[in-house]
């Protein structure tokens, strides 16, 4: 059994980034994909999903690449947890654990010129 997801989409704003007690980093960023179809009428529908992306250790120290709006392929695993918030409500939470990212934005040069992605092997899935 595996437990993996994979995620193209476009960040929701800039990681948050914190250090724990114990010196361990971890960011936090939400992540944006967005689905579009016909409908039965031949309109275009679109759905955009947010998702809350955790980033920990050196990979939340990497994040920094990450801006918000970047184009940015995800991989990790799902995890749910509930708690309690600060009125006594018990809540769900759904977070992607990233065990790896790469921001697919393409570098600009300063001659003003498109340079090749930092990722070429996901450019037909990011289109």
């Amino acid at each position: 059994m595996k437990n993996l997801i994979i995620l193209i989409g476009n960040a929701g704003q800039d990681p948050e980034i914190r250090k724990l007690e114990n010196g361990t980093s971890v960011a936090k960023v939400s992540l944006a994909t967005k689905e579009s179809w016909k409908d039965k009428d031949g309109n275009w529908k679109d759905e955009t999903q947010w998702h809350s992306l955790q980033l920990w250790r050196d990979l939340a120290d990497r994040s920094i690449n990450i801006k918000k709006g970047s184009l940015v392929y995800a991989e990790g695993k799902v995890t749910y947890r509930k708690y309690t918030d600060k009125d006594g409500i018990e809540r769900n939470q759904t977070d992607i654990v990233v065990s790896s990212f790469r921001v697919l934005d393409k570098k600009e040069s300063n001659a003003k010129e498109t340079e090749v992605p930092q990722s070429t092997e996901f450019d037909d899935l990011a289109s």
